[in-house]
């Protein structure tokens, strides 16, 4: 074969070969952000659940029993669980094709805010799982528990606050990736700010700051204690 069809053949297979990656690249991110959809309905209904307790321990209770009267159903369940374990997965996928690529302070914030989503969301369900499986109602209390036990407070404080603050501005730079460009910046620091405050108020709440939580000694006891503090 001529030396000239050869580098043809070649610069075609590369071109080829380079538009099939991106286009599953392409493909991961449209499923990331539609799994990411679902998954987000599902977070803000239980961090929203979480702030009843604005209202009381006993009114938490009552928003969180109705809530799982849903997301409880093994079906509904399973799917939580899947679109968590993708979420993970193809987000960090994604954090490490970027590498090298990244460029701007939006894109850098999107990266270090999924980034700690991702491994707050695994300790945080494992810790939930560990506690249903010892039998342990993980309400309100459960989540304050390492809020309670001296010196861990000093850890769980910034861990519970810079999971939600993540959320919003992982939020918030998706929307700036996504709507035009008048409205990209007020969506994201609006996006940011909202997170801040209601991060703001679950500590102060999970700290026992609006009202007095009384905390179960079998979740202060190790292990439940370590479980109830994810």
């Amino acid at each position: 074969m001529h030396a000239t069809s050869q580098l043809a053949l070649g610069a075609a297979a590369i071109g080829l070969a380079g538009t099939w990656a991106w286009r599953q690249r392409l493909a991961l991110r449209a499923v990331h952000r539609a799994s990411a959809i679902a998954l987000a309905s599902f977070l803000a209904a239980h961090l929203l659940g979480h702030l009843a307790g604005l209202a009381g321990a006993a009114a938490h209770q009552s928003v969180l029993q109705a809530l799982r009267l849903i997301y409880r159903q093994p079906l509904v369940e399973g799917v939580l669980l899947g679109c968590l374990l993708f979420q993970m997965g193809s987000g960090l996928t994604l954090l490490w094709r970027g590498r090298g690529r990244r460029r701007g302070g939006v894109a850098w914030m999107q990266a270090i805010s999924g980034g700690y989503l991702a491994l707050f969301l695994l300790i945080h369900v494992t810790a939930v799982l560990a506690g249903r499986f010892q039998g342990v109602d993980t309400n309100l209390q459960f989540a304050a528990a390492g809020m309670h036990t001296p010196p861990w407070q000093w850890f769980f404080g910034p861990y519970y606050f810079f999971a939600v603050f993540a959320l919003g501005t992982h939020v918030g730079c998706a929307l700036y990736w996504n709507l035009p460009e008048p409205l990209r910046a007020r969506a994201l620091v609006g996006a940011m700010l909202a997170g801040w405050l209601l991060a703001v108020c679950l500590v102060v709440l999970l700290a026992g700051g609006f009202h007095v939580l009384e905390i179960p000694a079998r979740y202060l006891a190790p292990p439940a204690g370590l479980a109830g503090r994810g």
